[in-house]
C-alpha cells in the first residue's frame, strides 16, 4: 500500500488503517469488517498533536438513518511525516466542488409539526453543523410570520438559509426574499429544509422517499448540497402578489390539508386520513379552471421527463453558469385571457397544481414535474367515483393516478381558478388563503435550493417502458 494514502492509526489498543480512493474512505479494523465510508458522508478530518479525528455519517444497518460518528486515535509514529498532506488532501476529495466551513442562518420554528423541531435540532442537526465546523447563526422563530419578517432583512453573506420546520416556514422565507431591497440577488441563497413539520414536501423531492425525513441527510445536503436554480410561482389575488414554491390546491386536496390542522400531532399520517374523509363526502369543487397550457398529452409528457433527467456531475458542472441576477422581480405577464387559454367547467373534485413529484410520502402528485422547466403542473381531478378515487390509492407513491382517465394533467405557463360559491378551501404551499378568484403563473429559476443530486430525487416509471 502506498504510504501516502493511508494512515494507520493506534486506539483500544489494536491497529486501525484508514485509507481513501476516489469515491469512499475505508477503515479497516483489525478483527472487525471494513468500514466503507462514502467521501460525500465525511464531515471533518484533522490531525492535532499527533492524533487523528475524523467526523462522518453512517448507516448503522441497512435501512436505518444516518448517524453521527466520530473516529479517533494517535497516528503510528511511522505515518506522522505524511499525516498532515494526508488529511488535507482527504478533506479536498471529502470537499470537491464545495465550500467548506459554510455560514448558515437558522430558522427553528418551535411549534411546527409534532412540535418536535427544538430538540430535533439541538440533538440531531446541531451536532453534525459542528462536526463539519460550519457557523451558525441561530434563530427560533416566535410569532406567525416571523421567518417573513427576517428574511425580508436578511444579510446577503449567508451560504444558505436553513428551515427547521415543514414547508410553510419556507413560503414564509421566499415571501420574504422576495419583499428584501434586492429581491433577485435575495433569491440565490440556497434554502434547504430539515424536516420537521407535518408537510415536508420539499425535503421529500429534494432527498428521496427513503432519506426524506432523515435528519442528518437534510443536515448533510445543507453542508454539502449544491445550489439548484427552482421555479417560482406568483399568486395573485385581489391585487396582491404572493410567491408559491411548491403547489396550490382547491377542493379536496386543500380540504384534507387544512381541515386536519387538529391532527398535527399525527404527522404525515394526518394527509391520508383527511383524503378518505373526502372520498367520502365527495363534495363537487363549484369552480371555473382556465389553463394556459403548454402540453396535455400524458405519453409524450411521461417520455419527455424520461429523457432530460440529468447525471449529478452534468449539473454540478452547470453550477457556475447561471444568470447573474438583478435587483427587481419579473413582472407578470398573463394578466389577461386570450385564444391561448382553455376553461375546463367539468365538475371536479380537486385541482392540484405545483412543481415537486412529490406531496407527501404516500403520494407522487406530480410525476412529470421538473424544477426549471418554467411550467407548472396542473391536476384537475373529475368527479368520478368513490371506487375509482379509492383504487386510485394502489401504489400512489409511484405516481400511478397520473395515468387515471378522470385525471386531467397539464403543463401550464399559467391558469386562473374562479370559483362558484363563497365556501371552499384553498391553500398555497400548505397555508391557507381566502377562497376567491386566483391566477398562478410562472418564472422560471427564480429561487434557489440546495440539493445532492442537481434534480428532484424521484424515479417515474412508466408502465410498459
Amino acid at each position: 500500500m502506498d504510504d501516502s494514502k493511508h494512515l494507520r492509526v493506534v486506539a483500544s489498543g489494536g491497529i486501525s488503517t484508514f485509507s481513501y480512493n476516489g469515491s469512499t474512505l475505508v477503515i479497516q479494523r483489525l478483527d472487525k469488517k471494513n468500514l466503507d465510508v462514502p467521501l460525500r458522508q465525511v464531515l471533518w478530518v484533522q490531525y492535532v498533536e499527533q492524533a487523528l479525528e475524523v467526523h462522518f455519517l453512517a448507516r448503522k444497518k441497512p435501512g436505518a438513518p444516518l448517524s453521527l460518528v466520530k473516529a479517533r486515535g494517535a497516528v503510528h509514529k511511522d505515518d506522522r511525516p505524511h499525516a498532515t498532506e494526508w488529511v488535507e488532501a482527504l478533506m479536498d476529495a471529502a470537499y470537491q466542488g464545495t465550500k467548506r466551513n459554510r455560514h448558515l442562518k437558522v430558522l427553528v420554528n418551535p411549534k411546527g409539526g409534532q412540535g418536535k423541531a427544538v430538540s430535533a435540532f439541538r440533538k440531531k442537526v446541531e451536532p453534525i453543523f459542528h462536526a463539519a465546523q460550519c457557523s451558525l447563526d441561530v434563530t427560533y422563530t416566535r410569532h406567525p410570520k416571523h421567518a417573513y419578517a427576517l428574511a425580508k432583512e436578511l444579510s446577503l453573506d449567508y451560504d444558505a438559509v436553513v428551515t427547521v420546520s415543514g414547508d410553510g416556514l419556507i413560503h414564509e422565507v421566499i415571501n420574504g426574499l422576495a419583499q428584501h431591497t434586492q429581491p433577485r440577488r435575495a433569491l440565490t441563497i440556497p434554502i434547504a429544509p430539515i424536516p420537521t413539520g407535518s408537510g415536508n414536501g420539499l425535503s421529500l423531492n429534494l432527498l428521496g422517499i427513503e432519506d426524506g425525513f432523515d435528519l442528518a441527510a437534510a443536515a448533510l445536503n445543507v453542508i454539502k448540497g449544491r445550489p439548484m436554480k427552482t421555479d417560482l410561482f406568483s399568486f395573485t389575488q385581489n391585487g396582491n402578489r404572493h410567491f408559491s414554491f411548491m403547489s396550490q390546491a382547491v377542493g379536496l386536496m386543500a380540504d384534507l390539508d387544512l381541515g386536519t390542522e387538529s391532527l398535527r400531532w399525527m404527522g404525515d399520517t394526518r394527509f391520508l386520513l383527511g383524503f378518505l374523509r373526502g372520498v367520502l363526502r365527495f363534495k363537487p369543487c363549484p369552480v371555473t379552471l382556465s389553463i394556459k397550457v403548454a402540453e396535455r398529452d400524458k405519453v409524450k409528457m411521461a417520455e419527455y421527463i424520461r429523457s432530460v433527467q440529468p447525471k449529478d456531475d452534468e449539473i454540478h458542472r452547470q453550477e457556475d453558469q447561471l444568470d447573474q441576477p438583478h435587483d427587481t422581480l419579473p413582472p407578470l405577464k398573463h394578466s389577461d385571457l386570450d385564444e391561448d387559454w382553455i376553461s375546463l367547467d367539468t365538475p371536479l373534485l380537486y385541482i392540484y397544481a405545483g412543481q415537486g413529484p412529490y406531496v407527501g410520502r404516500d403520494l407522487m402528485q406530480f410525476p412529470v414535474s421538473l424544477p426549471d422547466d418554467g411550467l407548472i403542473d396542473v391536476v384537475a381531478q373529475e368527479l368520478t367515483s368513490r371506487g375509482d378515487m379509492l383504487k386510485a390509492m394502489d401504489e400512489a407513491e409511484k405516481g400511478a393516478p397520473y395515468w387515471m382517465e378522470g385525471q386531467h394533467y397539464f403543463k401550464a405557463y399559467a391558469y386562473r381558478v374562479t370559483p362558484h360559491s363563497l365556501k371552499g378551501c384553498l391553500a398555497v404551499d400548505g397555508e391557507a388563503y381566502p377562497f376567491e378568484e386566483f391566477q398562478v403563473e410562472v418564472h422560471p429559476k427564480l429561487a434557489t435550493l440546495l440539493s445532492p443530486h442537481g434534480r428532484y430525487a424521484s424515479e417515474f416509471v412508466v408502465p410498459g417502458r
